[in-house]
């Protein structure tokens, strides 16, 4: 069964974009200022992220926070 906690829906979304773009989790890290091991931890879902820190990557993902956290894919 899928999973439904919020957490690990917006990890997968996150490595998937990132992943599209053709981008390590180091070269995110570096673009969007955030520690790569931090990167880690919201990609597998064991970090709750902050909401500055959506807005960070959907910029630089170049997307909007809403598209970064649409879990219908």
């Amino acid at each position: 069964m899928p999973s439904t906690d919020p957490k690990t829906l917006f990890g997968r979304r996150l490595a998937m974009l990132r992943k599209a773009k053709g981008w390590s989790q180091e070269q995110l890290a570096l673009h969007s200022g955030l520690a790569r091991s931090y990167l880690g931890g919201v990609e597998r879902g064991q970090r709750n992220i902050a909401l500055e820190n959506i807005v960070k990557l959907a910029h630089t993902l170049e997307i909007t926070p809403s598209g970064l956290m649409d879990f219908s894919e």
